[in-house]
């Protein structure tokens, strides 16, 4: 049984007014984004709730990209990938930004509650598959390569279980 005081009959839920958001984002849009800053633990990232309840394809998360950038590379993989185009980890994708290619690597559960938190008001149990797109630097280093710029790797990990690619190896079947 539930008591209802009449401070607690005016307090709104935080993560029924989160959920409400997400919802009616991805009612309007196909999925939402949230946007995470960057603080003194690591890079700013972004990342789609509802792209897996609405469309049936994994959530994605991208990190260290410029707060700009990050939603709409999100927005352009789910558009696509809502559409049917399926993108294979460790392939090279040159077409979501000039110049500069992306791919793909699955997602380690492990990784959810700190890069997925509020997909949690949607999915209760965390039972989504998830996606990360990764960015090389301007320059082509992926963060996993020997010359990648120095705390690159930190900046952007890999969200495997590992902290490497693990759906392909590196410079022989993937970049």
């Amino acid at each position: 049984m539930s008591v209802e005081t009449p401070d607690s009959a005016n307090t709104a839920d935080p993560d029924d007014e989160l959920r409400e958001w997400i919802v009616a984002e991805a009612e309007r849009r196909g999925n939402a984004v949230i946007s995470v800053a960057a603080d003194e633990r690591g890079a700013g990232y972004a990342f789609t709730v509802c792209a897996w309840a609405m469309h049936g394809i994994p959530e994605a998360v991208v990190i260290g990209l410029p707060a700009e950038l990050a939603p709409v590379l999100l927005d352009a993989y789910v558009d696509r990938a809502a559409t049917g185009e399926e993108f294979r980890c460790g392939e090279l994708y040159r077409d979501f930004f000039d110049g500069v290619p992306v791919t793909f690597e699955r997602v380690n559960a492990g990784h959810y509650p700190e890069f997925f938190g509020s997909a949690f008001v949607v999915y209760p149990e965390g039972d989504f598959p998830a996606l990360q797109i990764i960015v090389p630097t301007p320059d082509g280093h992926w963060p996993w390569a020997e010359a990648a710029p120095e705390g690159f790797a930190s900046w952007q990990p890999v969200l495997t279980e590992s902290g490497r690619p693990e759906s392909w190896t590196p410079g022989v079947d993937g970049p």
